[in-house]
């Protein structure tokens, strides 16, 4: 009974404290995001299908709707805590596994992007845009710390996380106040620094490049004089980069293992060099990658062409996902763009529309009102830039009505129809 009493008080100090009281700002923000992980609230399979398999946009939102919502308070009490540090984010993951490195915190940050997106329509529907305010800012800096450790996936997930803020917003535009759509720009420009793809480059270059040269140099040592054994250590090394192919005439012996084979040589040596040949191309796609969009296309398409091109079955494995990474990094630099113009037209009408430059373009975002369903909705920016196969376009939601999706490859149309499933 007195361990049930002591646990209680120290329950209600904590609440008490995150509330109302000063807290401490000197944490590292990974400490604050592992307790949210953890006082996740434990859904049965019923509630997470009701919550996360069911349309919420465009409808009434019933209680039990509320009453599953709520079970997250806890979580991001601590999210928005976290958002509010002033020491760096270190999320403390050891690279040296190399391409085997775990990353398990990268699924919980996008599951408490899902979430905020839920509480954000709940709190818009009982009238407090302030608290929708606060979770989608401290989402946005959770999205923005989770890639502090410089892997592509992290930044790849940052960009996840920034997007299902800003079409959060977007979808939400007619709820929110204009000095709250201000306060969220404002609190987009002042989160912590966005983590680049080119930035990426030498973690990547390490955590594989390097990590399989160092593995295959200590293979060496270890064999002296026996080539057959450092290879077959150095084919254990890369089994996991590639499976057996069905129909291929010895499955046991993997497609890529042949071609890595093949190309060195069949000697350890060779398997060195196309590393460091390999190496020379990092140094290059590092510059290519920090240029404007403008010169990236060019020079992009140009070390495209010689990757497909090359007989070194690394370059292939590892280099297409940038050119796609930075495709998608181009799009939310627009897509934070269009929030900010979205706002200043809010704010400014006219002036402020042409007050922002399209990042990917050589003015402002082209401007027209948007009809869904023979229904004035609101209006849509769009970019010059069309570098993932459409244009990318952000619809801001003025009326009530119908969902559809804001943005995208698909953005203009309806969503699914609600499900029945209540």
């Amino acid at each position: 009974m007195k361990s049930i009493c002591w646990l209680s008080l120290i329950v209600i100090a904590g609440a008490v404290g995150a509330s109302g009281g000063q807290f401490r700002t000197d944490i590292n923000p990974a400490l604050h995001y592992s307790q949210a992980f953890l006082v996740a609230p434990d859904l049965s399979q019923a509630d997470r299908d009701y919550l996360f398999t069911n349309e919420w946009r465009g409808q009434k939102l019933p209680e039990r709707f509320g009453e599953l919502v709520s079970r997250y308070d806890n979580q991001f009490r601590l999210v928005r805590q976290a958002a509010q540090a002033t020491v760096p984010c270190d999320w403390g993951i050891d690279m040296s596994p190399g391409p085997a490195t775990l990353l398990p915190h990268l699924a919980r940050i996008k599951a408490v992007a899902q979430v905020a997106r839920l509480r954000a329509l709940w709190d818009l529907q009982q009238g407090q845009p302030t608290d929708a305010r606060n979770d989608l800012l401290a989402t946005f800096a959770l999205g923005r710390n989770c890639a502090r450790d410089g892997v592509l996936i992290s930044a790849l997930v940052q960009i996840a996380v920034e997007d299902i803020v800003c079409s959060t917003v977007a979808e939400n535009w007619h709820q929110f106040t204009p000095e709250t759509l201000k306060q969220l720009a404002d609190g987009f420009a002042a989160a912590p620094p966005r983590a680049t793809m080119a930035a990426c480059i030498p973690m990547e270059k390490t955590s594989f490049l390097g990590w399989l040269s160092n593995r295959i140099q200590e293979l060496q040592q270890a064999n002296p004089g026996n080539d057959a054994a450092v290879m077959a250590g150095t084919r254990e090394l890369v089994a996991g980069f590639e499976s057996a192919d069905e129909g291929q005439p010895n499955p046991a012996q993997p497609k890529l293992w042949r071609q890595i084979t093949e190309a060195a040589g069949g000697t350890s040596e060779g398997v060195l060099k196309l590393l460091h040949d390999e190496e020379l191309l990092y140094d290059r796609l590092a510059a290519i990658m920090t240029l404007p969009q403008a010169e990236y296309e060019d020079q992009a398409k140009q070390f495209s062409a010689e990757i497909e091109k090359s007989t070194n079955p690394f370059v292939s494995l590892t280099f297409p996902a940038f050119e796609k990474a930075r495709q998608k990094e181009f799009a939310i630099l627009i897509e934070l763009a269009m929030i900010r113009t979205a706002v200043e037209y809010k704010l400014h009408g006219e002036p402020g529309l042409r007050s922002v430059t399209d990042p990917c373009g050589q003015g402002p975002f082209a401007f027209e009102r948007f009809v869904f369903e023979g229904v004035d909705r609101g209006f849509q920016l769009k970019s010059a830039y069309a570098g993932r196969g459409f244009s990318e376009v952000l619809i801001f939601v003025e009326k009530e009505g119908p969902p559809f999706r804001v943005n995208g490859k698909n953005a203009g149309q309806a969503l699914s129809p609600w499900s029945a499933k209540r």
